[in-house]
């Protein structure tokens, strides 16, 4: 059946190479020397007279090869086969090459279609002037069908098919070409196992290619430029070079074939001093003025952002064609000069060089940035002016500067009237959509590619890879995994790196370690990748110890590698080692890049060294809106308010535009509501009100105002899914100590479907806090049970404190006892709640564990003690806990300074408690003084009490509670003149005393 639609030639040469690989298989098993027989009795036609052409003819045809046009080409068509001269190879084979002449390939395979049998010499004729015009899969169906026939091949058919095999991506052909070559004897010929070194090679099976070359007795020149192309084209650099050596140590001189694989792997691994080494050969060889390879030299130059020397390569050049001009315009579109590069375009077409496909796939890019929007315009109006849009390369350059600058509707638009779609264009909208934040329609898209036949590339994984990571869908991550493993990937360096990317980012460390010690091959990106994982995961020791032998296996530090890694040094507030960074980052000249600058700032900044970071934002040449915010950010981390609004001011006056981590930094720093509202008029103004990190930290400005009403105006502005919003409104209800608004609105959480995380917990744990409900937090707790947050260290944390104060010691004592593993704020929490409860020597002893345990007690932790001190009235052990603070390394704030006070207070040592407040440091606050105040009421200390006063009506005059306190110390030593001279005093100050109140957990309801 196969051999009966094939012999009427209905059968086009796409659909034949539609037909499976066993079809294959089937041509090259039968027996094709038994055809002739069963051909001649159906389709053979009786015998021409004319057996043999005569040279009148061959005269005419070979004149018409000169003179013909393709109006007389199909009448000549016509008298061969009116004549009965298709038998005649030399008239057939002259004709065929007028075909190909005059461009209307079409027409000599119709002729070839009419010979009955074909002989090797016209089969081969046809296969080599096909390829030659590109059109590989008519020469797939040229040797298909020459088999079929009976036609055998010899060592001049099978390179060309190979080649187009290998163009087409037609794995299964070649490899079984491969096994015809052994079959028929053909394995020794050099030309044929070059063109299988260079097939498996451009194929990505570098194994095969370089056992096919040990086959080799003696390989010229030729066969290793076509190994080294193939380990170029994978990413095999190391291999590439070593293959170099190996040349020039049998003494073959490398060619210009040889320089145009070797420059690009100069250029991609930034071995900038061996590429120019290479341009000094090319120039000694009397290369240099190859325009093969002009282009590559400037492509170099380019990556090392040397575009002066390219320019002048580009100038210098005799012959400019067109791909020396599109070499240079894509030089200046990888700088990122993009003016130049349309400039370069527009000398281009005044030069009367028509432009390529390739122009336009250097130039499109670079429209990608929102500011050159009309000039993408432009470019695709020229792009249709030369009818260049139904180029696939072309056609997906457009699809992709569309997405990049978001118009998916654009980008949409040019996909679906693609004629035909090849991968590329697959692998742009799925990126585009990802690009674009929809990672499920990228899914989507991958899995229709799939339906229609594609199967996913490289660039496909990597791509599905990146909507993975952003939705988090380890097991789909996985399943990529395990089909790039299985389809031969796993020895791609950029999808290994980007499986290192996917589990970092879905927290999946040990499957990131795991990988990279089974990585045959790693760049700086590969440890890049896993550093940085690291930090972004907390995990700072093994990030340092990546970065250690980094350096010892000589892999060098790139930009990426020290902004990656000088965070740690923020974290662990390391000053010294993140010093030893800057110095590093001044000897290899990457001190002057304003991503690492504002990364130092940020260090500096951290670790306490404001003027370092302000010292370097000043010397900055230029300055981003991330330089802005770094600085800023450092002086909201110190408290310096002020300098906060003043580097906002100065921002504004240079013009720079804020973003909304700007306005995150300033509404901290707002004293005043006017201010604040201020900023969210400008933030409406702006349009950067819609950023919900914006929406919460205004909700949480107004909390401070106490200004609910516009915390709940903001809420609705909002996306009602995103559960920081919700957050933010009940952080501000425990603010403003409503708590049981905070209540009700996580009931309305729940009830609109709203996952809660362990921040709302722990809102919700500090407004049972305020209730003192122990019923409540009872239910809270089951519920944080069932929810798994229990695990989370900071939720146990809050529970204890929450059980401590609601009077149940013992279930906070359970918590505690119960915890996989304590941090310092368990401890603190645990020796707070034995203070709360009297129990002082619970406290004191839990202190000594804590020590022993090997955690260090914190600032938190001796507050807590300090208190517990105060409770139970032990002034020694309270004066050796404070000394002691000083010898742990720990500082003395004004919370230690409060409890010692408020401890010789409780203990009646008033005189001792006043000299101590004198001696301090720096301005005692309000609570310290109000509660030596306390002391002197309850000891009677009236001359005390009077200095006290006068103290707090300074700091805080329109406090009410100091005038109470001293009215009190007056009635109590019955001065009752004084006394009522304070109630005066209030009164004319309009100050009024704050009613008690007494929370006492009933039977059923809170009674006030």
């Amino acid at each position: 059946m196969v051999l009966n639609l094939l012999q009427r030639c209905s059968l086009s040469s796409s659909s034949l190479l539609k037909l499976t690989p066993p079809l294959f298989r089937f041509c090259c098993t039968f027996p094709f020397t038994n055809l002739s027989t069963f051909s001649n009795k159906r389709f053979m036609k009786k015998p021409s007279k004319h057996n043999s052409i005569t040279p009148k003819v061959t005269n005419f045809l070979r004149m018409f090869y000169l003179r013909g046009n393709i109006e007389n080409l199909k009448p000549l068509g016509s008298v061969l086969i009116v004549r009965g001269l298709m038998r005649d190879k030399d008239a057939v084979a002259e004709f065929i090459i007028s075909c190909f002449h005059l461009d209307t390939p079409e027409l000599a395979l119709s002729a070839f279609e009419g010979i009955e049998k074909p002989s090797v010499f016209l089969q081969n004729l046809m296969i080599r002037r096909l390829c030659n015009h590109g059109l590989f899969e008519d020469v797939l169906y040229v040797y298909l069908k020459g088999r079929v026939l009976g036609c055998s091949s010899d060592n001049f058919t099978f390179p060309f098919v190979i080649k187009a095999s290998s163009a087409l991506g037609a794995v299964w052909m070649a490899e079984g070409v491969h096994c015809v070559v052994f079959k028929t004897g053909f394995e020794e010929n050099l030309v044929i196992q070059t063109a299988l070194v260079d097939f498996y090679g451009k194929t990505g099976r570098m194994g095969k290619a370089r056992l096919v070359l040990d086959r080799i007795s003696q390989p010229d020149l030729v066969t290793w430029n076509a190994l080294i192309s193939g380990y170029s084209l994978n990413g095999f650099d190391k291999d590439a070079f070593e293959v170099l050596r190996q040349i020039r140590m049998m003494g073959l001189k490398p060619n210009v074939s040889t320089l145009v694989s070797i420059i690009p792997l100069c250029t991609r691994m930034k071995c900038y001093d061996i590429g120019k080494s290479i341009n000094g050969f090319v120039i000694k060889s009397g290369f240099s003025s190859d325009v093969i390879l002009t282009p590559a030299l400037i492509s170099m130059y380019a990556d090392d952002g040397n575009l002066f020397v390219a320019r002048n390569l580009f100038d210098s050049a005799s012959e400019k064609n067109v791909v020396i001009w599109n070499s240079m315009i894509s030089a200046y579109a990888q700088n990122q000069k993009f003016r130049e590069a349309f400039k370069m375009f527009q000398q281009m077409l005044q030069a009367n060089i028509q432009p390529n496909m390739v122009t336009f796939v250097s130039i499109i890019p670079g429209c990608e940035n929102p500011d050159n929007f009309w000039y993408g315009k432009s470019l695709h109006a020229h792009v249709m002016k030369y009818r260049l849009d139904s180029q696939l390369s072309v056609a997906t350059a457009l699809l992709s500067m569309y997405a990049k600058l978001g118009d998916l509707n654009s980008a949409e638009f040019i996909f679906y009237q693609m004629p035909r779609r090849n991968i590329l264009s697959w692998n742009s909208m799925i990126s585009g959509y990802g690009y674009n934040g929809l990672s499920e329609a990228s899914l989507a898209a991958f899995c229709d590619m799939q339906v229609e036949g594609f199967d996913p590339d490289a660039i496909s994984i990597i791509s599905i890879l990146s909507a993975c990571s952003k939705l988090e869908a380890i097991l789909l991550g996985k399943a990529a995994h395990a089909f790039s493993f299985r389809k031969g990937f796993d020895s791609n360096l950029n999808i290994s790196n980007a499986l290192l990317a996917f589990y970092s980012d879905c927290g999946q460390l040990s499957s990131c370690f795991k990988l990279f010690l089974k990585m045959a091959l790693r760049d700086v990106i590969s440890w890049n990748t896993l550093i940085s994982g690291c930090v972004h995961n907390g995990d700072t020791e093994n990030a340092v110890a990546l970065l250690h032998e980094m350096q010892r296996e000589e892999c060098k530090l790139d930009l990426v590698t020290l902004i990656s890694i000088i965070p740690i040094c923020s974290m662990t507030e390391n000053l010294i080692q993140g010093m030893s960074l800057h110095g590093y980052t001044i000897k290899t000249g990457f001190a002057c890049d304003v991503s690492l600058v504002n990364a130092l700032i940020s260090m500096y900044s951290n670790c306490g060294d404001i003027n370092a970071g302000k010292f370097l934002f000043e010397v900055m040449p230029w300055r981003s809106i991330v330089s802005w915010n770094a600085l800023m950010t450092g002086y909201r981390y110190h408290n310096l308010q002020n300098e906060v609004i003043a580097s906002f001011c100065q921002m504004i006056w240079e013009g720079q535009k804020p973003n909304y981590v700007t306005l995150l930094n300033l509404l901290p720093a707002c004293s005043t509501l006017l201010q604040g509202k201020s900023i969210h008029a400008f933030a409406v103004r702006t349009g950067i009100i819609v950023e919900i990190p914006i929406i919460t930290s205004l909700i949480s400005m107004y909390a401070r105002y106490e200004i609910t009403n516009s915390c709940l105006f903001l809420f609705g502005m909002g996306d009602k899914k995103d559960i920081a919003l919700w957050n933010a409104v009940m952080s501000a209800y425990i603010k403003t100590r409503n708590a049981k608004e905070v209540v009700t609105f996580f009931c309305e959480l729940l009830h609109a479907r709203v996952e809660p995380d362990f921040i709302t917990f722990l809102s919700l744990i500090s407004a049972c806090v305020q209730l003192s409900c122990l019923n409540l937090s009872n239910s809270i707790m089951a519920y944080i049970i069932q929810k798994g947050f229990d695990k989370h260290i900071v939720i146990s944390n809050a529970l204890i404190d929450l059980y401590a104060r609601c009077g149940n010691i013992s279930v906070a004592k359970k918590i505690f006892e119960d915890l996989p593993s304590k941090d310092a704020v368990s401890w603190s929490a645990m020796i707070n709640g034995y203070g709360l409860h009297g129990d002082s020597n619970a406290a004191l002893a839990l202190l000594s564990q804590m020590k022993h345990s090997g955690i260090r007690p914190d600032g938190c932790t001796y507050t807590s003690v300090l208190s517990a001190c105060s409770h139970g009235g032990f002034a020694d052990q309270g004066w050796m806990i404070f000394d002691s603070m000083v010898e742990e390394g720990v500082p003395q704030r004004m919370e230690h300074y409060a409890c010692m006070v408020d401890l010789l207070g409780r203990t009646g040592q008033l005189s001792g408690a006043y000299n101590f407040v004198q001696k301090l440091p720096c301005k005692p606050s309000t609570s310290l003084l109000e509660s030596l105040l306390g002391a002197c009421r309850v000891h009677g200390n009236v001359e005390l009490g009077e200095k006290i006063s006068r103290l707090l009506f300074q700091l805080d005059p329109k406090n009410s509670g100091s005038y109470v306190m001293l009215y009190n110390i007056y009635a109590a030593a019955g001065r009752w003149m004084d006394a009522n001279r304070v109630r005066s005093d209030m009164a004319e100050r309009q100050l009024r005393k704050l009613p008690g109140f007494s929370l006492v957990e009933g039977n059923r309801h809170p009674v006030e």
